[in-house]
């Protein structure tokens, strides 16, 4: 288990072998919990990677809407 020292500014250096299994990136938000007597380090899901290709292959909303909007402009 790898032993850290807390600054005199308070910060703690993670390291990189935690850090790349966790994802943690420079500028990246993380979650901080405190748990009884001890705290956990969680890294916040990246919405945009999570989200990429969800609706890939389903009918598009647009083209729908757009066509029904012609049929009654047509009629």
């Amino acid at each position: 288990m790898p032993m850290v020292k807390l600054s005199a500014k308070g910060q703690i250096v993670i390291p990189k072998p935690i850090r790349d299994k966790l994802g943690l990136k420079p500028q990246r938000p993380i979650i901080l919990q405190l748990r009884k007597d001890h705290a956990e380090i969680k890294a916040v899901p990246d919405v945009k990677k999570a989200l990429k290709g969800i609706l890939k292959g389903k009918p598009s909303l647009s083209r729908s809407l757009i066509g029904e909007h012609q049929a009654e402009v047509n009629s």
